[in-house]
């Protein structure tokens, strides 16, 4: 902030000033230090004693020039203080307001509940698409902490609370994640959520695997445990390290492959509804492959047939150049 490196500045010059002072009446006019300082302390303040001893002339021409600077220095130093307090009230006031326009402008976003590890992860990989998204922690510290290191939307809230999540639009959002530190709250975020909005796609963490059961209860629609995950990446990576360095170059959308693994659904007004795959040009004309086809209320289906028939609503787990990938969001209706 400019106004406190001004202020740190100021003071700095300031205690220059007591130190000229109180060093030019010991040798001036050859009085302790202490009382040097004494007279210094006397001068700034302007409280108006009488002096510690009588100035010679060059002791008044000295006091003089210490006055001037030093109450000069002082002044300043009060109105940087005071442009310092209106800037803060002025950017709490102003960035609050900002942040309430931007979260009344949402829809069709991501609710990350805590603001710990593996929630500023998932709010980089959103971040990356991009993604709209908003992070609630209950702790204000910590949200101060990462509204600072980043641009995010980040609000000091209890993700427990029903007002407070309706206040960051949950019946438009696209989904919520629950990455608390403890179980037992990210149960009862998803049970809140759940009851707020119930087509809402809820993604929960979990760190002892008994507490799934109880997350799939409340409504969570997948619970995910970062260390479950992290055993089985460490496991993989022994057994199939090729695969695993394959799946996080096309995920992570590394250009060392050149390829991007993609998710898209056929929107109704998509040219591709009613044909089938080999006659959508999908793999002929855009050199994509299809790796696997869900659609609502059915199982996956991988590695679907040439003859497969596209519908309105399918979801198309994809593979090919970035580029390409463009263009078939366009084609599908994914991106308009």
């Amino acid at each position: 902030m400019r106004a406190i490196r001004n202020i740190m500045i100021l003071a700095a010059a300031l205690l220059g000033v007591a130190m000229i002072g109180t060093a030019g009446f010991h040798y001036l006019e050859h009085w302790s230090w202490f009382d040097g300082f004494y007279m210094v302390l006397l001068t700034l303040t302007t409280i108006g004693y009488q002096e510690v001893h009588p100035l010679s002339e060059t002791g008044r021409y000295f006091n003089v020039a210490i006055i001037i600077s030093g109450v000069g220095l002082l002044f300043m130093i009060l109105g940087a203080l005071g442009q310092a307090l209106l800037e803060f009230e002025f950017n709490m006031v102003f960035g609050r307001r900002k942040m309430e326009r931007e979260i009344g402008r949402l829809k069709g976003h991501y609710i990350i509940c805590g603001a710990g590890r593996v929630a500023r992860a998932a709010a980089r990989q959103l971040e990356r698409e991009p993604a709209q998204f908003v992070i609630l922690e209950h702790d204000e510290a910590k949200a101060e902490q990462v509204r600072a290191e980043t641009n995010w939307l980040v609000v000091h809230a209890d993700a427990t609370q029903e007002s407070q999540l309706r206040a960051v639009q949950i019946d438009k959002a696209a989904g919520l994640v629950a990455a608390t530190t403890t179980d037992a709250t990210n149960t009862y975020i998803v049970l809140t959520a759940r009851a707020l909005n119930p087509t809402l796609k809820i993604i929960a963490r979990a760190s002892e695997e008994a507490a799934e059961k109880h997350m799939r209860t409340a409504g969570a629609d997948q619970v995910i445990s970062p260390y479950g995950f992290a055993g089985f990446r460490i496991a993989q990576a022994f057994l199939r390290p090729h695969v695993i360095n394959f799946l996080e170059v096309a995920l992570l959308r590394s250009s060392e492959l050149g390829l991007e693994l993609e998710e898209l659904k056929i929107d109704p007004s998509s040219i591709y509804v009613g044909q089938d795959l080999r006659s959508s040009g999908i793999r002929h004309d855009l050199g994509i492959t299809v790796l696997a086809i869900k659609r609502e209320g059915q199982e996956m289906k991988y590695s679907p047939e040439a003859d497969s028939l596209l519908c309105a609503g399918d979801h198309l787990i994809v593979m090919g150049e970035p580029s390409h990938l463009r263009e078939l969001e366009v084609l599908a209706g994914a991106k308009k």
